[in-house]
């Protein structure tokens, strides 16, 4: 049986650190459990990594260290994630402040990934973002793709 392609977005991995939040820690870390005995495919792009770049000591540390626990494919960007990007910023998926957020959904689109895993509900993990997406990815010839939280995939373990 093929394994779930998995796209993370940063949200998932800075969840590993999350004292403030120790629910979604703890889910964090059952999926994370599931990532490294290599249960998924698991995907990473460059905007994760222009995020990452972001956070402030000890925190990038500590996720760069989490990553180098599990196999990953480095999503590069490309013409197609940027016109993709482009397409749902134009087609009103997310506002433009919002552009990683699209990014995130082209790099795991493009890479025809099952699912994007994120702690992201405002942006990301809510039916208007995944219908929105569904739509417009029918109407200009791309697959569906599923929007989760960790919590969806630990429950479903392989089942999206």
């Amino acid at each position: 049986m093929r394994k779930l392609k998995l796209y993370l977005d940063t949200s998932v991995i800075s969840h590993l650190f999350a004292d403030d939040a120790p629910d979604k820690k703890e889910e964090t870390q059952k999926l994370w459990d599931s990532l490294i005995a290599g249960e998924y495919e698991v995907y990473v792009s460059d905007t994760v990594f222009s995020e990452i770049s972001k956070c402030k000591e000890p925190r990038q540390s500590q996720i760069i260290d989490a990553l180098e626990k599990i196999k990953y494919v480095h999503l590069q960007s490309s013409d197609e994630v940027e016109n993709l990007t482009s397409e749902y910023i134009n087609n009103g998926l997310l506002s433009p402040s919002s552009i990683n957020d699209c990014q995130h959904i082209a790099y795991a689109v493009v890479t025809r990934c099952d699912a994007i895993v994120s702690w992201n509900f405002k942006h990301l993990v809510n039916f208007r973002t995944n219908n929105k997406v569904r739509i417009i990815n029918a109407i200009i010839n791309y697959q569906e793709i599923s929007i989760v939280s960790p919590i969806m995939i630990n429950e479903n373990k392989g089942d999206i």
